[in-house]
C-alpha cells in the first residue's frame, strides 16, 4: 500500500519530467488525474485479490483505452475547452471507477454479491478519503502558519506539492483502510445515510412544493444542467448504499418509507428536468451538452422510476428487499454504456467541439 501510495504521489508530478505543469497545463490534469491515480488503486486491490493475467489484461486495456480517446482525440470548439472535451474529463473518472470495480471484485464482475460489495467499499472509501482529505486541510493550514511566523511562503510548496501528491496517495490509503478497517465504517456509514436521507428528502419536497406554489420552471443553462445532473447521481448514490448498507432480512420500517419518498421526490424533480431539457432542444437545438444531459437524465429515471417501484412493492409487502439489492447492481453495466459512449462517442459526433 505504502509504495502504491508513493507510486501515485508521484504520478502526479510525473508529467512535469515532460514540461507539463500543474499550475500552468490545467486542461491536462482536467484529463488525465484519474488516469495518473486510479490504476495504483486498481493494482493495490489486484494485489489483494492476486487477479489472474487475463483480468490484469483486461484493465490494463481499459485503462490504456482511456488514455487514448482522451489526449489523441483533435478537440477543438474554437475556444479554450471544448464541450465534448469537458464531457469526457467529466465522464472518464467514473468510468474508471468501474474498472476498479472489476479489481474489487477479483474479476468476478458478474456476481451482484460482489458487485454489492463494490458498492459497500465505494462508500467506505469516500467517508475515509474526506477524513484524510480534512487531516491533510488542516496540515496544510498549520504549515503556513507555523512558516509564516519566521517570513517563509509555503503557499507554492502547498498547492503544487503537498496537496496534490497527498491526494494522489491519499486514494490507495483510503482504499487499504476501507479494506482493513471494515468494522469502524461499517457503523458511520449507515449513520450518515441515515442521517442525509430524511434531510436530502426534504429539501427535494421543498423544491417540488416551491415549484407547484410559484410556478416557476427550471432554467437549463449548462451550469444548471450540471447541478441538477450531480444532485440527482448524488441522491442515487445515497439510495444505493442505503440498499448496500441494510439487513435484506430486517423488517421494513420508517426509514424504508423515507427511502421511498426520497426515491419518489428524486424521480419528479428528474421528470421536471427532462422536461425542461425537451423544450430547450425543441427551442435551440442540440448541443453536446445537452444531449448528455437528456441522455444522463434518462439513465437516471430509468433507475428511480423503477426503484420506486420496488420500494413500493417492498413497503406493501408484495417484494422481497432481495429484489431491490439485486436491480441496483444489475443496472451497473447500463452506467458503463453510458459514460463509454460520452467518452468514445460524443467527441467524433459533434466534431470535437
Amino acid at each position: 500500500m505504502g509504495a502504491l501510495a508513493c507510486g501515485a504521489a508521484a504520478a502526479i508530478k510525473a508529467p512535469e519530467i515532460f514540461g507539463v505543469q500543474l499550475d500552468y497545463d490545467g486542461e491536462f490534469y482536467a484529463r488525465n488525474a484519474a488516469l495518473l491515480v486510479l490504476p495504483f488503486l486498481a493494482g493495490y486491490l489486484a494485489w489483494k485479490r492476486r487477479l489472474g493475467p487475463l483480468t490484469l489484461a483486461l484493465l490494463a486495456a481499459v485503462f490504456a483505452a482511456g488514455a487514448m480517446f482522451i489526449n489523441a482525440y483533435p478537440f477543438d470548439g474554437g475556444r479554450d475547452t471544448s464541450d465534448t472535451e469537458v464531457l469526457a474529463a467529466l465522464h472518464l473518472p467514473i468510468l474508471l471507477w468501474l474498472a476498479v470495480g472489476l479489481a474489487h471484485a477479483g474479476g468476478d464482475w458478474r456476481s451482484h454479491a460482489k458487485r454489492m460489495d463494490f458498492v459497500r467499499f465505494t462508500g467506505e472509501w469516500v467517508v475515509h478519503f474526506g477524513l484524510i482529505a480534512l487531516g491533510g486541510g488542516v496540515l496544510a493550514g498549520s504549515t503556513t502558519g507555523i512558516f509564516s511566523a519566521i517570513g517563509i511562503d509555503t503557499g507554492e510548496f502547498i498547492g503544487l506539492w503537498m496537496l496534490p501528491c497527498g491526494a494522489a496517495g491519499a486514494a490507495v490509503v483510503a482504499a487499504w483502510l476501507a479494506e482493513s478497517r471494515q468494522g469502524v465504517l461499517e457503523r458511520i456509514a449507515p449513520v450518515l445515510t441515515r442521517l442525509f436521507t430524511p434531510l436530502f428528502t426534504a429539501m427535494l419536497a421543498s423544491f417540488l412544493l416551491a415549484v407547484a406554489l410559484t410556478g416557476r420552471g427550471i432554467d437549463v443553462g449548462r451550469g444548471v444542467l450540471i447541478f441538477f445532473d450531480v444532485l440527482l447521481a448524488l441522491v442515487l448514490a445515497l439510495v444505493i448504499y442505503s440498499v448496500a448498507a441494510r439487513d435484506p432480512n430486517a423488517p421494513r420500517g420508517l426509514f424504508d418509507l423515507l427511502q421511498l419518498l426520497l426515491v419518489t421526490a428524486a424521480l419528479l424533480v428528474d421528470l421536471l428536468v427532462l422536461g425542461a431539457i425537451v423544450g430547450r432542444l425543441s427551442d435551440f437545438g442540440a448541443t453536446p451538452n445537452r444531449i448528455a444531459a437528456l441522455g444522463e437524465n434518462l439513465v437516471l429515471l430509468a433507475n428511480l422510476a423503477w426503484s420506486a417501484w420496488l420500494y413500493l412493492g417492498f413497503w406493501r409487502g408484495r417484494r422481497p428487499f432481495a429484489a431491490l439489492e439485486r436491480w441496483q447492481t444489475a443496472y451497473a453495466p447500463v452506467y458503463a454504456v453510458w459514460l463509454s459512449a460520452v467518452v468514445v462517442v460524443f467527441p467524433p459526433a459533434f466534431g470535437f467541439c
